[in-house]
């Protein structure tokens, strides 16, 4: 691509996954936010929950003062709790919607401009019923953010049968839930990431075509091949680093996968949009190491787009 990135692409990184040490609210939140704020290569950054209040507000002024676009997501405040939305048990779901609720007070006062959540698991004998516990659930969210402002609410798009085992899931099954959505909540949309594709059993086109109208929201990343003996390092959803042994997303997969954006007519010249990098260092990697690998990558793939 003879273009700039930056004509197309608002470069961003998910900081819970980079510093996992973050991943629960607490932690070394500020310093961490602080060193990808002085990264001028990042026009925006995810964040999820901080718990210390006063820590939640610096690094809400430290990231206005950079000039980045926030995201907030809520997925480790369902990972990290075993809670799940669409738990048929209703006390259950209840008390998972309020907690991304509160998640959605934070977004609010971190400045977001969208908030990422997950599907939880769920038994094929009960598939429609925890779909339809899914959409009372996404539909309370939707509510919620709205009555709080303009802030978009965006499902990301799990496994459903390696790792997470997610509802929401195969592209057929996530284009029928937001096309559902979407006819009554305009602030709702599909989170999708490359680094999920692999574990979702399906390339590029096949994953995006179907739910192009709902993509508000884009992660790239790698996984390890699902065919991969179930105790190799990085099996599953881990998000490593590119170039991670028995890795299946590299140069050529991220140019495939931006090259299908750009053909859905998602990614456009002149109206960049967010792409972030979900990846995790794996045992004693840098953090630092594999944010710089994943630039690099980056690099390298825009100039085949």
């Amino acid at each position: 691509m003879q273009d700039s990135i930056r004509s197309y692409i608002k470069p961003g990184l998910i900081h819970f996954m980079a510093f996992p040490n973050t991943m629960r609210g607490e932690g070394p939140i500020e310093e961490t936010v602080r060193r990808i704020a002085l990264d001028d290569y990042f026009d925006s950054i995810e964040v999820t929950w901080i718990k210390d209040e006063d820590v939640r507000k610096k690094c809400a002024v430290m990231l206005d003062q950079a000039k980045m676009n926030v995201y907030y997501g809520g997925q480790p405040r369902l990972l990290t709790t075993g809670q799940n939305i669409n738990d048929l048990d209703e006390e259950k779901r209840l008390i998972a919607v309020e907690n991304l609720k509160a998640g959605i007070d934070e977004a609010y006062e971190m400045g977001a401009l969208g908030f990422g959540f997950l599907s939880g698991k769920y038994e094929d004998e009960t598939f429609e019923e925890s779909f339809e516990a899914l959409k009372k659930s996404t539909a309370a969210l939707c509510e919620y953010a709205k009555s709080k402002g303009d802030m978009k609410v965006a499902l990301e798009v799990f496994d459903y049968d390696v790792d997470k085992c997610s509802i929401i899931g195969p592209a057929p099954v996530a284009a029928r839930f937001a096309k559902e959505m979407r006819e009554q909540y305009d602030n709702f949309g599909l989170m999708v990431d490359l680094s999920h594709l692999p574990i979702l059993h399906e390339g590029a086109a096949e994953s995006l075509t179907p739910v192009a109208p709902y993509i508000i929201h884009v992660h790239i990343g790698n996984a390890v091949k699902p065919e991969m003996p179930k105790d190799a390092p990085g099996y599953g959803d881990a998000h490593p680093r590119f170039g991670f042994p028995g890795g299946a997303n590299d140069v050529p997969e991220l140019v495939e996968f931006l090259r299908v954006l750009i053909d859905l007519g998602y990614l456009k010249k002149g109206e960049p949009k967010t792409v972030s990098f979900e990846v995790k260092p794996w045992g004693d990697e840098d953090p630092e190491i594999v944010i710089a690998n994943a630039k690099r990558t980056l690099n390298a793939a825009w100039a085949l787009v």
